[in-house]
This record gives C-alpha cells, sequence and structure tokens, in this order.
C-alpha cells in the first residue's frame, strides 16, 4: 500500500498564459513572450541580518522588521545584532532598537524583559539595563525575584560595589520582591570576584537569618574564593560546615578542592581524594583528571600521570584539549618523544592544536632521534590548521628538521 505524506515543496515555475498561440499535432507552440521569468524568492530576513556588517544598515534592517515575529524571538539574531551594535561603538543603535522592543506587546513578558536586561549588560549599558527593571510596570509587566536576579548578575559582573550595594537597598525599599538562594549566590560571586569574600560570607549569614538556606553553590563559590586566596583554614572549615548542615559537596566543590591540593604541591591527597569522589558515588570528570595528571606532571611523576591518563580511558573518557596539552607538554619534557607524538598526532587529527612551543619541542626532539618521517607527519597536520599558524611560524617547524 502507498503511504501519502505531507511533504511541502518550494519550486519557482514558468507561467503559462491562458491563451495559447498554436496546437498543432498534440504540441503546444509557445512564444518567448508567453513564458515568464521564474520567480526570484527574496532572501530570508535572518541571512540577511546575520550577513550585514555595516553598523547603520545592520540597525535601520532590523528596525524595519521591528514587529517579525520571526526576528523578535529569535534570541540568537536578538543578541548578535545588538552585539555586533556595541562592539561598533553605536550604543545610541542599541538603546532606540530595545526600547521601542520594550514598547511593544511582547515588554509585558517577564521573559522578554529579562532578554532585554541581559543585552543591555552585555553591551556594558549597565544604567539601562537597571532602568529596565525599574520602569517594568511601565510596560505593564509584573516583576518577580527572576527579572530581579537578572539585573542583580548585570551589576555583579561590573565590580562597581557601591552600585551593588545601592540596587540592593532599592530592592528592600521600593520594590515588592524578596531575595531567593538564586539572588544571593549571584551576590557571593560577585563579590568574589572583586576579592571581598570575608563580605560575601557575612551576606550569607545575613541571608540565612533571612530564611534563604545556602545550598551547594553558595559554599562551593566561597570555599574556591578562600582557597584561591591560600585561606584554606576558612575553605576547609566552610567544607566542614556544609557537610554539617546536610548540604553534600558536588563533583564542582571537589574540583575545587583537587585544584586547590595540586596548586599547593599536594598531588596525592589531590589523586587520594578522587578515589574518595569515587567511593561516595560522584564520578570524576575530565576537569578533575587533567588537574590530578597535571599535578603528577609538575612534581615529576610522570609515571603516576600516565596511569592516571589510562584510567580516564578505563572509566570511558575520552581526553580533551587540555589533557592532550598537559601530556605532550609534559612527555617532551621528560623526553618520552614517542608516546608524545602519539598524543600529538591524536589531538590534531580532533583539530585540537598543542602551543607552538610545544610542537617545536616535538619536532626538536623527532629530529635528535633520527625520526623524520614522524616530524614530517606532525607538519603535514599543522598546514592544515584552521586558522592556520604564520608563515614564520611554519617556517621556523621546517627550519628544525633542516638543522644536522
Amino acid at each position: 500500500m502507498l503511504s501519502l505524506r505531507p511533504y511541502r515543496r518550494f519550486r519557482t515555475y514558468a507561467t503559462i498564459p491562458a491563451s495559447i498561440t498554436s496546437i498543432s499535432n498534440g504540441k503546444i507552440s509557445l512564444t518567448a513572450n508567453d513564458i515568464k521569468k521564474p520567480l526570484t524568492l527574496e532572501e530570508p530576513v535572518l541571512v540577511k541580518l546575520k550577513t550585514e556588517r555595516d553598523p547603520e544598515k545592520l540597525f535601520h534592517l532590523f528596525k524595519a522588521n521591528a514587529h517579525n515575529r520571526f526576528v523578535i524571538e529569535n534570541k540568537f539574531a536578538f543578541e548578535d545584532t545588538v552585539s555586533r551594535l556595541a562592539g561598533a561603538g553605536r550604543f545610541d543603535y542599541v538603546e532606540q532598537l530595545l526600547e521601542h522592543q520594550k514598547a511593544q506587546p511582547q515588554g509585558r513578558r517577564e521573559g522578554f524583559i529579562m532578554r532585554i536586561i541581559r543585552l543591555y549588560g552585555k553591551a556594558g549599558m549597565v544604567k539601562h539595563a537597571v532602568n529596565t527593571f525599574r520602569d517594568m510596570h511601565l510596560y505593564g509587566c509584573r516583576r518577580t525575584v527572576k527579572s530581579l536576579n537578572a539585573a542583580l548578575k548585570v551589576l555583579a559582573h561590573t565590580g562597581d560595589l557601591d552600585a551593588l550595594e545601592s540596587f540592593l537597598r532599592d530592592i528592600r525599599c521600593k520594590f515588592d520582591v524578596k531575595l531567593d538562594v538564586v539572588s544571593v549566590n549571584i551576590l557571593i560571586d560577585g563579590l568574589c570576584r572583586m576579592g571581598i569574600p570575608d563580605k560575601a560570607y557575612i551576606i550569607m549569614g545575613e541571608m540565612e537569618k533571612s530564611g534563604i538556606t545556602p545550598d551547594v553553590v553558595t559554599y562551593t563559590t566561597l570555599i574556591s574564593a578562600f582557597y584561591k586566596l591560600n585561606r584554606a583554614e576558612v575553605g576547609n572549615g566552610l567544607w566542614n560546615l556544609m557537610v554539617m548542615r546536610g548540604c553534600l559537596p558536588n563533583l564542582a566543590t571537589f574540583n575545587t578542592r583537587v585544584q586547590f591540593l595540586v596548586n599547593r604541591g599536594r598531588v596525592w591527597q589531590a589523586n587520594s581524594l578522587m578515589g574518595m569522589m569515587r567511593y561516595l558515588g560522584i564520578t570524576p570528570d575530565e576537569v578533575t583528571f587533567n588537574l590530578v595528571i597535571k599535578g603528577f606532571c609538575i612534581a615529576g611523576y610522570i609515571d603516576m600521570a600516565k596511569r592516571v591518563y589510562s584510567a580516564l580511558h578505563d572509566e570511558g573518557y575520552k581526553p580533551n584539549a587540555r589533557i592532550y596539552q598537559t601530556m605532550m607538554h609534559y612527555l617532551c619534557k621528560e623526553g618520552e618523544f614517542d608516546m608524545a607524538y602519539t598524543m600529538c598526532k591524536n589531538s590534531m587529527e580532533k583539530n585540537w592544536f598543542p602551543s607552538i612551543d610545544s610542537i617545536y619541542q616535538l619536532l626538536q626532539g623527532l629530529r635528535t632521534m633520527g625520526k623524520i618521517g614522524k616530524a614530517r607527519f606532525i607538519i603535514s597536520l599543522v598546514h592544515k590548521r584552521a586558522p592556520s599558524f604564520t608563515a614564520n611560524q611554519l617556517g621556523i617547524m621546517e627550519s628544525i628538521l633542516q638543522k644536522s
């Protein structure tokens, strides 16, 4: 039985007029004027927006389609247009586009206003982002903690503590919106980025008194910040406090501690901690493996690094670009050029190219060992890189092989 499927086909046909000049022997005779030219379909506006490079033309093209839902609801097209206008320094165009959108029916949706806030933030127009949140009632849009968090995140990334504190005071006094744990995490992350984790810790305590319970993200952010400042006693204390309160560490928390141990040269403890992760049912990821591998390499235990690398394969993971780079660099440093060659080849075949210095080091090692064929193969892979290495870099590679 034949099944009919609703295929939609788009074609252009020559148009045949109703009056036909002549029919002879069952054949239709047409003159040149009877056949109209094929219809040409106009290029889609999304394609035009993507390919337009002139800021002024881009602005007018977007403005002309301000009511086209295929443009407005397309997140990439909207963000890409604003990003390119901001990159060109046309903040006046950015303001005109976004302010116009706020006045449209979609401006009554909180999700859409949140997008406007984020776009202003990405364009570096922080005041406009905050004012968008403040003026939501003017567009008939109801505020919730979601739009509050969008504005808070823009402010937190500025590093302006005064502006952040001023915004929080306004929230308490002027808006009937309460912070949640996501708000606290945004605030704490911002304060830690500013290098003041002590203030972030105080904020966490104040929020607890307000009935907001810290989660694993809260603790992990603070632990990471204190570890980066080499204040292990506070970081470890927070870890113990987290567990004592029944908030169990996750993969990100463990990776933060593994990184701290590796940075302090305590790679054996980091390796043991990775074993504890498995015991607790938390599977290490590529970040964990890379940290431990790098730790063993830095400490000079290249054989242990190889064992961890093998364990990574045994657990079903595939090395990422960083792991390849780390292993190749330290294998070359230890004179193990055959294995470094394999790492480099596998990495390049996945379009992950190690640093230029590591490639030089590998080529020099292979030349010294008399393995010119392998060196030539590496150079052949190098030529496939896009974007390509500079002519000077390629010339240095060739000169390495020409040395006696």
